[in-house]
């Protein structure tokens, strides 16, 4: 989206700290004088996310959104807010509303040791640009896992069909540390990584009519082999229970409430990775639009004064919103190395060979091509 700025700061140290910050800024002028409309959806709240209450209430985003790891939010809270109150123009404020979420990293990083510092803040934001953003294993998805593999942060983004004769673009970033059954475009690639493992030699085999038979013949399964699988199954358990943060930037004008409807949708975009949101996991989608800003007082309530698009315009949105979102959880996966941490704790990179070879086995690959002709 033109004008978002995004920034990390990567923290790996020794062999137990693997954290970051990561940080999204609407526009690059002064966010707290030029706040931007805003808005926040919870799908599960087992999670920390600071400064929501106040973006419910007003509907604006007053500061850069910043995420880290669970136990760094009040340090991250206080030095966004100090980046803030240093900012020219802003000597008389007295009230920020810094906006920080989190994911727990504490398989791969030394979380206890709440090693992110202000310092840390202030260089994700001061960083933060225009363009191509880094993804993968940096800043707040250093230490982040998901689908039994090192993920991260992901990005991805679409321009919509015309909404009254205008095209409008949809960004989305993924703090991702979720899930343990992973589907890519409706193909179940962790079961079918299961599958090669119990045949020995890594390989698919089988016409998929075969592999019908043979999930039908499961339960007939011998009990050493039932046990393999089991043993598979339960090394993922404990991913069950994760979190994930979608930010959405959109330079379509929207008014904070469907802006919120357009951040409740991006959890069908998770759904499709089979990501369900468990007991434990917190998952929270900010969603802002660049299309006009907001003084902090006076008599104009938005500059410029914007033509809203309206509630049966939306459909466009929604859809992107969904699409980039699963896209974006997949490149935190395909874009991150394999990483060893705290108590030499390790995950793999997801295997790329094996991704494409199990989509080519269903045949799904390129179907933004087939579809289009």
């Amino acid at each position: 989206v033109p004008g978002v700025r995004v920034g990390h700061a990567t923290r790996i140290e020794g062999d137990h700290i693997r954290t970051g910050v990561t940080a999204i800024l609407p526009h690059g002028g002064n966010i707290f004088r030029q706040k931007v409309p805003g808005a926040i959806y919870n799908f599960n709240s087992f999670g920390k996310m600071a400064g929501s209450l106040q973006v419910d209430e007003l509907g604006n985003i007053e500061t850069p959104i910043v995420l880290t790891n669970t136990l760094s939010v009040g340090t991250a809270v206080e030095a966004t807010a100090a980046w803030v109150l240093a900012q020219e123009g802003n000597e008389d404020v007295r009230s920020v509303n810094a906006l920080v979420g989190e994911t727990n990293d504490g398989f791969l990083n030394d979380i206890r040791g709440q090693h992110v510092r202000a310092e840390d803040v202030f260089r994700a934001i001061e960083s933060a640009a225009t363009g191509k953003v880094a993804e993968g294993s940096v800043g707040a998805g250093t230490g982040t896992r998901s689908f039994g593999y090192k993920s991260g942060i992901g990005t991805a983004s679409r321009v919509t069909t015309p909404i009254g004769g205008q095209e409008y673009t949809v960004g989305v970033l993924v703090q991702s540390n979720f899930g343990r059954d992973l589907y890519i475009n409706g193909v179940p690639f962790t079961r079918e990584m299961d599958r090669m493992q119990q045949q020995g030699n890594g390989q698919m085999k089988g016409s998929r009519l075969e592999e019908q038979e043979q999930m039908q013949r499961e339960g007939q399964m011998q009990r050493p082999e039932r046990r393999k699988q089991d043993q598979l199954k339960s090394s993922r358990l404990e991913e069950d229970d994760g979190s994930a943060m979608i930010i959405i930037a959109t330079d379509a004008p929207l008014s904070d409430r469907n802006l919120r409807r357009m951040a409740k949708r991006s959890f069908m975009g998770m759904g499709r990775t089979v990501g369900y949101m468990s007991n434990f996991s917190g998952d929270f989608a900010i969603a802002f639009s660049t299309a006009y800003t907001i003084p902090p007082g006076g008599i104009r309530l938005v500059d410029p004064a914007p033509a809203l698009i309206g509630n049966n315009e939306m459909n466009p949105l929604f859809q992107a919103v969904e699409e980039a979102t699963q896209e974006a959880i997949y490149n935190a996966l395909f874009m991150s190395g394999s990483v060893t941490g705290r108590d030499g704790n390790h995950m793999e990179a997801i295997p790329l060979d094996k991704v494409i070879e199990v989509m080519d086995h269903y045949n799904m690959r390129h179907l933004n091509d087939r579809f289009s002709n």
